[in-house]
């Protein structure tokens, strides 16, 4: 009789033998703080595009997408990521300006979930996303939009080989 794919899947190795350890009591005051410290623990690991997350939103249906970006930016505790407002992403943000970011690195065992609200920024912002892009052949592109994602809760998860994780929140005022 052949394996099931249910044994298949918890044969799998859950993560890398070294993980890192994770404290809450030692966390700065702010989760944008938190995050640049573990954005800078992942690149100095060799985590490849520690900067890519995935972006779940929700549309006029009510339907729930997700895709995978890159964050552009981390300004005044505000999420920064871009983005053609004709697609699926920019329909759904047009219709539901509520989202969620998560940032998975395996490889550490970590994984940050920001969710929030969202508001598109200057066009000027915008623009010059676009104009840094490489290999931008049009100078200016209109359905080019920035966005800003302003945590009302923010997530910081360590795995640990007995599975007693780790996890610390932040939480905006009401």
């Amino acid at each position: 009789m052949s394996e099931s794919l249910r044994d298949r899947l918890r044969a799998l190795p859950a993560f890398a033998a070294e993980l890192p350890e994770f404290d809450p009591t030692t966390a700065p005051a702010r989760a944008d703080e938190l995050f640049l410290q573990w954005l800078d623990h992942a690149l100095a690991h060799g985590v490849m595009q520690p900067h890519a997350c995935t972006l779940s939103t929700a549309g006029p249906t009510g339907h729930v997408t997700a895709r995978t970006l890159i964050l552009k930016d981390l300004v005044d505790g505000a999420w920064v990521f871009a983005g053609a407002r004709s697609t699926r992403k920019g329909i759904d943000l047009a219709a539901n300006p509520s989202a969620a970011l998560t940032f998975y690195w395996p490889e550490l065992g970590r994984q940050v979930r920001v969710t929030g609200e969202v508001e598109e920024l200057p066009s000027a912002v915008a623009a010059a996303d676009w104009a840094a892009r490489p290999a931008v052949t049009e100078p200016h592109n209109p359905d080019w939009a920035a966005w800003a994602l302003t945590p009302t809760e923010v997530e910081f998860w360590q795995a640990r080989h007995d599975r007693q994780h780790v996890r610390h929140w932040y939480r905006a005022e009401p």
